[in-house]
């Protein structure tokens, strides 16, 4: 982990309203969570050896910077709001049929190759 690396602690505030915490290392966070263990099977290999902690999900990439942690109701509604969210649908590009490809319109005068010329 990289000095310059944020770790972010999403929970619910009293009110319901998430709350959000920034540490700048994991001593700071030990204060108030108990360590578990050590990730060992992230598929984002930066989150590899990153301390698990009981209480919270995580470690999960947020940036190249944030490491993020969730308390599980947080995980939970986050990810239930991430899997209905309707995603827009990007149309494809057909590629047009060689039957129907409309031909260009040529004007009377312009010059066809083999054609006899006009006077």
């Amino acid at each position: 982990m990289t000095s310059e690396m944020t770790i972010r602690v999403v929970t619910r505030a009293s009110d319901g309203s998430l709350r959000i915490k920034d540490f700048e290392n994991f001593d700071e966070i030990s204060g108030l969570h108990s360590q578990i263990g050590i990730d060992d099977c992230s598929t984002d290999l930066a989150l590899r050896g990153m301390p698990l902690f009981r209480g919270l999900v995580g470690p999960l990439p947020e940036s190249k910077t944030v490491v993020r942690y969730e308390s599980p109701d947080v995980f939970e509604a986050l990810t239930k709001e991430w899997t209905q969210a309707k995603t827009k649908r990007r149309r494809r590009r057909r590629k047009a049929d060689p039957g129907t490809v409309p031909v260009p319109n040529l004007a009377v005068n312009s010059p066809i190759v083999g054609a006899p010329a006009a006077f």
